[in-house]
């Protein structure tokens, strides 16, 4: 049997969003007792409300979220096999918080766990940051960040998207801007909100599947990101 591992953060009231974004309402419509007394007893259901940012908790961002150039290309617009890819995840946690780093920090990484890039994979960057700061107000802002160079390289090597713990790529009015109009450009995207990518490492290869919700002209969606390793 294969193994899944879920790279996914729980939704649920007030979850993580974007210090920028609106935070998520998730709350009871119809509980079971309402629904008992409105049909008196015979017998019941649930719904509950989702109110959220189309960027909450573990999502992927759509070309649209990058800039007007890409105003037309929503989430919906997106190919399902973007979503549906082999992976790697690169160690980058010995990197102190608010560092920026570069190329030769992620080609560091490919060395020392004899990894290789090939065209439509998905990068996994590990930084430790959920690790070290979720729950804490520095988990929105105390990230390690890539340089605007990183993703350029990213597009040159052809890959699908890269994908990050924080609730951004870069660092934010450092490099943050930049790199999600790299993005757009050549043509990939990102994940943010990633977790247990430290179950990932020193593990080569596995199939990621991440698919986004259809909203149409979304500029992101939340996903349920997973990681498979084949026996």
């Amino acid at each position: 049997m294969p193994e899944l591992i879920d790279l996914s953060q729980e939704i649920y009231h007030r979850c993580t969003t974007h210090p920028n974004h609106p935070k998520a309402m998730y709350f009871p419509y119809i509980t079971h007792a309402e629904s008992l007394k409105e049909r008196k007893g015979k017998s019941s259901s649930t719904v509950d409300m989702l109110v959220m940012p189309d960027h909450t908790a573990t999502h992927v961002d759509a070309p649209r979220h990058f800039g007007i150039e890409w105003d037309d290309q929503g989430i919906d617009s997106v190919p399902l096999d973007r979503f549906y890819t082999e992976g790697i995840c690169l160690d980058l946690s010995h990197l102190e918080p608010k560092t920026l780093y570069g190329v030769a920090e992620v080609e560091k990484a490919f060395e020392k766990d004899n990894l290789d890039i090939r065209p439509n994979d998905t990068v996994l960057i590990y930084l430790a940051h959920y690790d070290r700061f979720w729950g804490k107000p520095e988990f929105f802002s105390d990230w390690p960040g890539m340089a605007e160079e990183v993703a350029v390289y990213f597009g040159e090597k052809k890959i699908s998207a890269f994908g990050v713990e924080a609730v951004s790529p870069g660092i934010i009015d450092v490099s943050n801007t930049e790199v999600h109009q790299i993005c757009g450009r050549m043509g990939i995207t990102h994940y943010e909100g990633l977790v247990n990518l430290d179950k990932l490492l020193k593990r080569g290869r596995f199939r990621f599947i991440a698919f986004p919700l259809k909203f149409l002209r979304g500029s992101g969606s939340p996903v349920r990101a997973v990681a498979v390793f084949q026996d």
